[in-house]
């Protein structure tokens, strides 16, 4: 039985396709239509997601009556979504079933993960009405999935609101650019928190934004405020799940488990820690499968896009990165989710602080944003402060390099690096190049950030790649 998972309407737009518990394909509509953020299907995604067979079942990842409500109290403008009519305009057509936009977070989070049981905390900007849930998932021999509710915030008390709210006041793009907000708190200082906390607490609608609010204020002062906020409010939610849930194990969804920064905490009160990579609205495709079918997912891998096809060119790669060039990589399937895990990637040398300046110019960013380091995981414990069994194959942790004057690269204003480590099983071409860049230059790392510029789409396609070359003037080998 094929079953489609369906994202769209809103912003990033996904599908997915699961046949049995095996998930065949899932991507991003921006990779296709290279519109950031894109809220529509595509139909070249659909023509890939049909190369699969038909579907006997599509889930549509949330609830458009009750989303509808919603905006209609919050006084929002195009109120109403008919999903049948949407996805029969895109040609699709079959049985709909409409899910919660909640529920489809928390169980593409728990449906992928090795749990038999486990607390999900999802963290978002704003669902149906939820903002903030709490519940304990379980699974039986058949891999049926089962819930039980403990706890939810709803609009519009909404800590992903207000981090949205403050991306915006700095001049940034909500729902687009919290991740750049998180970047600049490490160059501000918290000045804010107080004033901060109080609207929180008072129940201020941050859906309305907040650009008359603290005037004159330096932004990356509101940055460093608002991250140390959303921390405080992290941990006692964190606090609050295992109080109530008694578990060992976290599932932690919604857009706003992107916080790597924040996401260090987890450990104080969870042993075992499950971050889907795609744990924003796009990843919920997979979510409206898992909790249309209530099922349990056989997840193996994040490559689950468009394919490339080829070896992975780690001789190619290599040999430019021996000459100190940076050089793009695009082979195999593309990932699913928002950061680049090696095969749709741009890959440096981490050694010197030029580097990062020239990748910052090449791609169009802020000079003060970070880049993250790709290592093998046996090496992560000798070069950053973690244990031996420290895990972070999808770039969801923060930690603290030993040496940060060495690797200057990949290091931020706080001496912390956003750390992906690579086992050959995950990644079998990446660690090659990683081993091989290593017995050549004895550097156990690589500079690590997405094939594209700021503002655009991650290389989907081979052609998109011959684009990227041309006009950037970097050397991407497939």
């Amino acid at each position: 039985m094929i079953k489609w998972g369906v994202a769209a309407g809103t912003h990033d737009g996904s599908l997915a396709v699961v046949k049995d518990n095996e998930i065949l394909f899932a991507s991003h509509t921006e990779r296709y239509s290279r519109k950031k953020n894109d809220a529509n299907l595509n139909q070249e995604m659909i023509e890939q997601a049909l190369s699969y067979g038909q579907p006997d079942i599509i889930h549509w990842y949330e609830d458009p009556y009750k989303k509808a409500l919603r905006k209609y109290k919050a006084g929002q403008p195009n109120k109403w979504m008919n999903p049948r009519k949407y996805l029969s305009e895109y040609g699709i057509q079959g049985e709909i079933k409409y899910g919660n936009h909640h529920e489809s977070h928390a169980a593409a989070g728990f449906a992928t993960s090795k749990f038999d049981s486990a607390a999900v905390l999802v963290i978002d900007a704003i669902g149906e009405f939820t903002t903030t849930s709490i519940s304990l998932y379980s699974t039986d021999e058949s891999g049926k999935i089962s819930r039980k509710k403990l706890c939810k915030r709803v609009y519009p008390q909404s800590l992903g609101l207000f981090y949205s709210a403050i991306t915006d006041r700095v001049q940034l793009k909500a729902n687009e650019d919290e991740y750049i907000l998180m970047g600049m708190s490490a160059y501000g200082e918290p000045r804010h928190v107080e004033e901060m906390s109080a609207m929180l607490s008072s129940g201020f609608n941050f859906h309305r934004g907040c650009r008359n609010s603290f005037p004159q204020a330096d932004h990356f002062d509101l940055a460093a405020s608002a991250q140390r906020v959303y921390e405080q409010e992290f941990i006692k939610l964190l606090s609050l799940t295992e109080t109530l849930t008694k578990s060992d194990n976290l599932v932690l969804m919604g857009g706003c488990a992107l916080n790597c920064l924040a996401n260090r905490h987890i450990s104080k009160f969870f042993k075992n820690i499950w971050v889907m990579p795609n744990p924003g609205d796009a990843g919920s495709s997979i979510g409206a499968i898992a909790a249309g079918e209530r099922q349990m997912l056989n997840w193996k891998t994040p490559y689950l896009g468009e394919e490339i096809k080829g070896r992975y060119p780690v001789k190619e790669a290599l040999s430019e990165l021996l000459e100190n060039n940076i050089v793009g990589v695009a082979n195999g399937r593309a990932e699913f989710g928002p950061r680049a895990l090696g095969n749709r990637s741009l890959l440096a040398n981490p050694t010197g602080k030029e580097m990062q300046d020239l990748v910052n110019k090449i791609k169009q960013r802020q000079e003060f944003r970070p880049f993250a380091p790709v290592i093998r995981q046996e090496d992560v414990h000798k070069y950053f402060c973690v244990e031996k069994d420290f895990e972070s194959p999808y770039m969801q942790f923060i930690v603290k390099a030993k040496d940060p004057e060495k690797y200057p690269a990949i290091v931020h204003k706080d001496g912390t690096s956003r750390v992906q480590t690579v086992t050959k099983e995950q990644h079998a071409g990446l660690y090659r190049l990683l081993t091989q860049y290593k017995k050549h230059t004895g550097t156990p790392m690589l500079m690590n950030t997405s094939l594209n510029i700021k503002g655009d789409p991650m290389v989907n396609s081979r052609k998109d790649a011959d684009l990227f070359q041309k006009r950037y003037g970097v050397k991407v080998v497939s």
